[in-house]
């Protein structure tokens, strides 16, 4: 697994990269449909950057009001503060505060997850490449399959065998499924990846993911 001390860079250079690319993005691009369920980009975008506005004694405050039902929470959070003007989250992107924010179970690893999983549901319905570097998705894959972050999204990868054409990166045996490294991570996160760019049949589901 990558240290830490190399992981942590990554974190701010995917919230800062996906901040450049939505300051110039006009107010459509931001009312877009991402790959979240329900969420436009900018409630995708209110999502990822919570940590840079409410701190934790804050955020447990209002974890408790909602009788600590995290999802319940974070879709009220995100609808709610997807209203702020475009140009304040693109500031809260910039954060030096979500930059070196770790969620309480994920460590830095989760929070690279969170950075770039989230930035593919923005890039892919805007049609922009990804901001995620090739080392970065590749860290995320390996957490998504060896490190069995997968089961979070009640994604079964059991006997599966997967291969990005993107870049060097493989994993697993079995029946393969192929594609570029961002719809191979967006496929193990239980997302609808556009037909035609994995090769392959799909992922089976299990429970479902208990948040976004």
């Amino acid at each position: 697994m990558t240290d830490n001390a190399d992981v942590q860079p990554l974190v701010a250079a995917a919230f800062g990269g996906l901040a450049d690319l939505l300051s110039t993005t006009s107010d459509a691009g931001w009312d877009t449909g991402s790959l979240c369920e329900g969420w436009r980009v900018r409630e995708v975008v209110a999502h990822m950057t919570m940590p840079a506005r409410y701190s934790q004694g804050e955020f447990m405050a209002q974890l408790e009001r909602f009788g600590f039902d995290f999802t319940r929470l974070s879709n009220e959070l995100a609808i709610r503060d997807a209203e702020a003007p475009s140009a304040q989250l693109v500031a809260d992107l910039r954060s030096d505060v979500l930059h070196h924010w770790t969620p309480p179970a994920g460590g830095v690893h989760g929070a690279l997850n969170h950075a770039v999983i989230h930035g593919l549901d923005v890039t892919v319905p805007l049609g922009a490449h990804r901001i995620a570097t090739d080392g970065s998705i590749q860290v995320v894959l390996d957490d998504l399959t060896g490190g069995r972050v997968h089961d979070h999204f009640g994604i079964d990868i059991d006997g599966r065998a997967f291969e990005a054409d993107d870049l060097d990166w493989t994993y697993g045996s079995g029946e393969v499924l192929r594609g570029a490294a961002e719809d191979l991570a967006l496929a193990m996160c239980g997302r609808t990846v556009p037909g035609g760019r994995l090769d392959g049949s799909p992922l089976r589901r299990g429970a479902p993911a208990q948040d976004s």
